[in-house]
């Protein structure tokens, strides 16, 4: 059984680890892409990020709050399928290694699914 808890409104690590790079058309600007331009930058032809994901210190413009504290994401609904793909769990019900890892890395607990 999965967690009832958000991990996530407390966390905020993986969008200050992580380059979020996904393919163009994700973008509205094109049609029946969703992320919005204005806060992406190219990679390469075909490949934007998140500003704030390609260079060091790394903060995902769309991250607000507190890493380790509180968060959330201002464009949580158009986000891309990186983020949408990037979950506190895997398929089958366990932690997500990489997630607890950094979870761990700012001082928060691991996932508990027992909760």
């Amino acid at each position: 059984m999965l967690s009832s808890v958000n991990y996530c409104q407390n966390c905020g690590a993986c969008c200050t680890n992580f380059r979020v790079s996904f393919y163009w058309a994700e973008t509205d600007e094109a049609a029946g892409g969703l992320v919005p331009v204005a806060l992406t930058e190219h990679v390469s032809p075909h490949l934007r990020c998140m500003t704030g994901t390609n260079t060091k210190p790394l903060r995902c413009i769309a991250l607000e709050g507190d890493v380790g504290k509180q968060v959330s994401c201002s464009i949580y609904p158009l986000r891309s399928s990186t983020c949408r793909e990037f979950d506190v769990f895997e398929p089958d019900g366990t932690p997500n290694p990489r997630c607890t890892s950094l979870r761990i890395g700012i001082g928060l607990d691991a996932v508990d699914i027992s909760l």
